[in-house]
């Protein structure tokens, strides 16, 4: 199976320097740099078409512009490119998600992917009037996912569940193709809705050794359920001609954290109630040393920002080796972004991704056969 790549939009703003926010906190100042207009965003978006990248994560909170309507735009400066959109089943009716999305994929010509976020904070849920605890969020979920996949299989839907009531549900016109479903989380009621419903797990940049753990924690709950899981990881990238010019780029970028900054955002991390989150911060601890938490992998960036806080650093090489050793546990698709998402997705796509298809493990998803045959590694 050839492996797939997906990038980042940064709707929260962009910058040379890492742009924190995330699971309850603002983005930083940092994001002013440069805008998240729908022109840069585009050029992004582009740029990442043109490169090879499958799709474009865009996240969903407080701390950035909202995913639908920003995607919505973005596709029609497009053509091939999908767009992952971020979203929380709590603020939406899961009939007009279902809608929404069946919408969405006739207007795009089927670009559409969905990353379902329960919501880990619910400091954050409440300024949206959602006043459920955690668990009962999952649950929700998962009588959401239940709700939108029957309506996307063309049924009538009836359903008196715990958090969700429908009646006579239907769609005029059903998604063709239907989007699939991507969706990560680290607490056990995150893993029986995984098993239940989604297509693809995704998991945070922890170290091989811990995303072996969840991958086979995952794919058990999903054989239980007489299903399968497609596995993948969500992280930053430096990637450079050379191991020491990819990590002076990350002195640099730590060199940028200002200390009051990365204790304010470390205290309001810290009253996160994720468990993928606790995860991340206790990778780093709070401290700037030893953020090398396995070789290439390097934890600095959740010193600054909430969600996915590790980077690949190193050679294109060297990152193309980490790669494949996330694949060789069962990872499939990486979502990948790196500061500034423009510059950075020429660096991965132009540094890393010949040297995986010159291998094999990669193919251009819109090159023609010859084209992709004659890819050779890049040099500089």
């Amino acid at each position: 199976m050839s492996l797939t790549f997906h990038w980042f939009l940064p709707t929260n703003g962009d910058s040379r320097h890492v742009v924190g926010g995330g699971h309850g906190t603002p983005a930083t100042v940092s994001g002013r740099d440069r805008p998240p207009t729908v022109a840069y965003l585009s050029q992004i978006a582009r740029a990442a078409e043109d490169l090879g990248f499958v799709g474009a994560l865009t996240p969903t909170g407080a701390w950035c512009e909202d995913a639908w309507l920003t995607t919505a735009m973005v596709s029609q400066n497009t053509e091939r490119l999908k767009f992952l959109v971020a979203f929380r089943p709590g603020f939406v009716s899961p009939t007009l998600a279902a809608q929404m999305a069946s919408t969405f994929q006739r207007q795009t010509g089927g670009r559409l992917l969905l990353n379902v976020v329960t919501g880990g904070e619910s400091h954050e849920q409440r300024a949206y009037g959602d006043f459920l605890d955690k668990d009962a969020r999952y649950r929700r979920t998962g009588e959401f996912l239940q709700i939108v996949r029957d309506l996307w299989d063309g049924k009538t839907v009836d359903l008196s569940g715990e958090h969700l009531q429908v009646e006579d549900a239907k769609l005029a016109r059903v998604p063709d193709p239907v989007p699939e479903i991507y969706f990560g989380g680290s607490s056990p009621v995150a893993g029986e809705i995984a098993a239940r419903h989604v297509d693809v797990y995704l998991t945070w940049g922890e170290p091989p050794a811990q995303v072996a753990e969840k991958i086979a924690w995952v794919r058990g709950l999903a054989e239980k359920e007489g299903r399968s899981v497609r596995f993948g990881i969500r992280l930053h990238v430096i990637t450079r001609d050379t191991s020491e010019q990819a990590w002076a780029e990350a002195h640099k970028l730590l060199d940028g954290f200002d200390p009051e900054t990365v204790k304010s955002v470390q205290a309001g991390l810290a009253r996160s109630e994720s468990e993928g989150q606790q995860r991340m911060l206790a990778l780093h601890g709070g401290n700037r040393d030893g953020l090398e938490i396995h070789p290439n992998l390097w934890a600095g960036i959740g010193l600054v920002r909430g969600g996915a806080g590790t980077a690949l650093v190193g050679s294109h090489d060297e990152v193309a080796e980490r790669i494949k050793e996330y694949h060789a546990l069962g990872i499939d698709e990486f979502v990948l972004s790196g500061y500034p998402h423009l510059e950075e997705a020429y660096w991965f796509g132009e540094g890393v991704l010949p040297r995986l298809a010159a291998q094999g493990l990669w193919q251009h998803p819109f090159a023609k056969p010859a084209a992709q045959a004659a890819q050779v590694p890049f040099t500089r």
